[in-house]
């Protein structure tokens, strides 16, 4: 098998934008030429590979380009100029049922889907059950598929290319399909397919999901290929260039946002809320996140995220993630993170800040590192970035020897 899954070279993708349309003959025949329209140019001039085995993510802006580049490495588009090279069984989460007919019953889209997808009819009775347990649909089954929920049709189409066991899997914005528990058990599947080393090429605006699962990624804009390398200095250059990021006079990193919060302030305090110029390994801390909000705004998000000097997660939460709602705020409030035993070991690491809306995609103020900090160890030998509490047990010996 060749060491590059995917190989894309020099990639051109072309539409025509029609500016008037002549409806009848006649009329086309009466104009004396065809409707007029321009050339738009989708895709320009990209160039990337990806080794077998690895997730690769692609960012941009809407209408970048992203799900033209997913839709020529499928075959669904041609490019004008380059080529698309895809080595193994491909197959595509896109238009989830994009498929599906509104009269068949689920039973008889699965087994049509199947089929557009590569699967033999054998293949498809053999996965039928996984597919139907998988979309949670056993009830509904035999339902003609018109009569679905937004949420059951999409689930239904996940589950069907999910179980096309493919050796490179396209994605498009389709983690956020279903409830709750469908999306946990979405990225699931995903996070099995990293694990038997099968390629990923993966969409998304969710920048956290992408800096999560993939290894490098591509950032697309206006159909250029404008950067390519580590996901999170892809994700950084994105977030300051889309955002418009200004470094601050006299502090650390950078910032954006939309200004109707602020933050204030950022510490690191100990128990008694003193500040804290160095953690230790194993010991109390907190973080105190001060901000203002300049008009009434209904359940923002904190969150607060640590990264190596490398630029490597080590942590992030949220006060969504945690439960915790702000409810409306208007005017100066604060947060704090308290962090019972610190698990970090010794080293450099810097804390990033930001206060978003409910949905934590669109930020009001976002400080990326704006805390840089230090790590010393007491009590605690381990190697590595993180502590983690362990117990060690011997068995077998013979006990210490006595000298004569």
């Amino acid at each position: 098998m060749s060491n590059q899954a995917v190989v894309v070279s020099g990639l051109w993708k072309n539409f025509r934008l029609y500016h008037e349309r002549n409806q009848y003959l006649k009329a086309a025949i009466l104009r004396g030429r065809r409707a007029r329209y321009e050339e738009f140019w989708a895709l320009r001039e990209i160039d990337f590979t990806v080794p077998t085995g690895t997730t690769f993510g692609v960012i941009g802006s809407n209408g970048s380009g992203k799900s033209t580049l997913l839709k020529c490495l499928t075959g669904i588009l041609t490019p004008d100029k380059g080529s698309v090279k895809v080595n193994g069984r491909i197959s595509a989460l896109l238009e989830l049922g994009a498929g599906f007919h509104p009269e068949l019953t689920g039973r008889e889209n699965v087994f049509m889907n199947g089929a557009i997808l590569g699967l033999t009819k054998k293949e498809v009775t053999d996965k039928f059950s996984d597919i139907v347990e998988f979309a949670g649909l056993e009830e509904f089954i035999d339902t003609p598929v018109k009569n679905y929920s937004s949420g059951m049709f999409v689930r239904l189409g996940f589950a069907v290319a999910a179980h096309v066991e493919p050796e490179v899997l396209l994605i498009d914005e389709v983690l956020s399909v279903g409830d709750e528990s469908f999306q946990r058990k979405s990225a699931e599947r995903i996070e099995q397919f990293r694990r038997e080393g099968r390629t990923i090429v993966f969409v998304s605006h969710g920048l956290a999901s992408v800096e999560q699962l993939c290894e490098q990624v591509a950032w697309i804009e206006k159909g250029e290929l404008k950067m390519i390398g580590h996901a999170g200095e892809v994700i950084s250059a994105y977030q300051g260039q889309s955002h418009q990021a200004a470094r601050v006079e006299g502090e650390l990193g950078q910032r954006w946002g939309s200004g109707e919060a602020q933050i204030v302030a950022v510490q690191l305090l100990d128990e008694a809320n003193q500040p804290l110029a160095v953690l230790t390994t194993m010991e109390a801390a907190k973080i105190r996140v001060d901000l203002t909000a300049h008009m009434p705004i209904q359940d923002p998000v904190v969150t607060v995220r640590i990264d190596t000097l490398a630029g490597h997660p080590v942590w992030g939460s949220s006060t969504r993630r945690n439960g915790k709602s702000m409810g409306l705020v208007e005017g100066p409030a604060s947060v704090e993170v308290a962090i019972p035993s610190v698990p970090l070991l010794e080293g450099v690491y810097d804390l990033t800040v930001a206060v978003t809306d409910h949905t934590e995609m669109s930020p009001y103020d976002h400080w990326e590192k704006r805390v840089r900090f230090e790590v010393r160890q007491y009590k605690a030998y381990d190697l590595g970035t993180i502590h983690i509490p362990a117990e060690w047990s011997i068995s077998g010996t013979r006990g210490v020897m006595q000298g004569g």
